[in-house]
């Protein structure tokens, strides 16, 4: 598996002479509103393909987006279907990278469609990590086709990749690039919060340097608060520091949100903005900040920066404002809280506090690690116990 700097240079030169192809697999509604995103930037050198399980539901999917951005005058990209691919069959995603050669893969799928794992677990259990299994399951297959295959395709990760990447790495095993989703949404909250409060009318341009992992996003996103752990967060306006205090934006970031999968949009915006920023780099030399879970097998969040103003175009964590073991040691304590002790050699360990939780709220008890070669019987355990009893 080359590096995400091998890969940025390469994709660099390929794009001289043809066009971008970025590949979506998993066309539900984070899938759906990233092509329509997609499509709608009337992008003539970029090709589509989605891959998914129901040829059917894909083609209306695609038509919709294809005749909706048509008539916004942005239908200028070409979008093709490669459907009937289970996700549980590896050589059938094979089959799917060998035909497109995509440059982007972008894993929108999930193991249990139709439902937010969280709507079970954050006021039941107030932790995430218990879906991690599930997680994965799908991504493991995904990045195993994709090994088979020699693609040099950059990876986007959406589902929990805070702990579903560097689960992979620790296991010896190709795994995404960047992870969507998470704090990026957070750091958008902030901005937002921060602008409001303070009347600043470009509260876009508020710079954010933040390292959290998904149990912040939930926690303050739903609730104002930090759950008592201190953030690690710079915020500047114009390179000066924001003259308020992180408590009081927290407390502001508990906005009113849709709990249906209208929310999908932030997920599939994070996704888009990575895309962007690729795209940007390597296209026109552009630098761009992003915050993703997961990046380089990385436990948690992180600021990201992926430059391409220098001769070879390159992607790398900030340290500019925090040492990455600062960051790591912010990242460990908010990942403890979603009920993950920690991932290593391949292995998932859920927290003592998840495994008592599930017990009392559930009456199931979790093995308290989980190999990578159990990861499919433990998704169907909790598929089967957890999922299907409570939903």
């Amino acid at each position: 598996m080359k590096t995400i700097n091998e890969k940025l240079e390469k994709l660099k030169n390929e794009l001289k002479n043809r066009k971008v192809r970025i590949m979506i697999i998993g066309l539900g509604s984070v899938g759906n509103y990233l092509l329509d995103y997609l499509v709608s930037m009337a992008d003539e050198n970029m090709e589509i393909c989605v891959v998914g399980r129901n040829e059917e539901k894909m083609n209306s999917d695609v038509n919709i987006v294809k005749v909706a951005s048509l008539i916004r005058g942005q239908n200028k990209c070409q979008v093709k279907i490669n459907a009937t691919v289970d996700l549980n069959d590896i050589k059938g995603i094979e089959h799917a990278i060998e035909c497109f050669v995509p440059d982007i893969i972008v894993n929108s799928s999930r193991a249990y469609s139709g439902l937010k794992y969280g709507s079970i677990s954050w006021k039941t259990v107030r932790a995430y990590g218990i879906w991690s299994p599930l997680s994965i399951r799908y991504t493991k297959n995904i990045m195993e086709a994709y090994e088979r295959t020699g693609s040099d395709a950059i990876v986007i990760n959406t589902s929990y990749s805070d702990v579903v990447i560097p689960w992979l790495k620790s296991a010896g095993k190709a795994y995404p690039d960047f992870g969507s989703g998470n704090i990026n949404h957070l750091v958008y909250r902030f901005k937002l919060a921060a602008g409001n409060i303070l009347s600043i009318r470009d509260f876009w341009n508020i710079d954010i340097t933040f390292a959290v992992a998904h149990f912040h996003d939930v926690c303050i996103s739903k609730e104002g608060h930090t759950e008592g752990v201190p953030m690690l967060i710079d915020m500047r306006y114009h390179d000066s520091p924001l003259p308020l205090g992180i408590d009081k934006i927290i407390s502001n970031c508990n906005i009113p949100m849709p709990v249906d999968a209208k929310r999908n949009m932030m997920n599939a915006s994070s996704n888009f903005e990575i895309i962007q920023a690729i795209l940007g780099a390597v296209r026109t030399g552009k630098k761009t900040k992003l915050h993703c879970p997961g990046v380089f097998g990385e436990i948690g969040g992180y600021p990201v920066i992926i430059d391409g103003s220098g001769e070879s175009p390159r992607a790398y964590i900030d340290e500019t404002v925090f040492s990455l073991e600062e960051m790591r040691k912010k990242n460990k304590e908010s990942i403890y809280l979603d009920g993950i002790e920690n991932v290593q050699d391949g292995v998932l360990v859920y927290t003592n506090e998840l495994l008592q939780k599930v017990k009392k709220v559930f009456d199931v008890n979790l093995t308290k690690q989980v190999s990578f070669d159990e990861i499919d019987n433990t998704a169907e355990f909790i598929i089967r116990e957890i999922i299907e009893k409570n939903k």
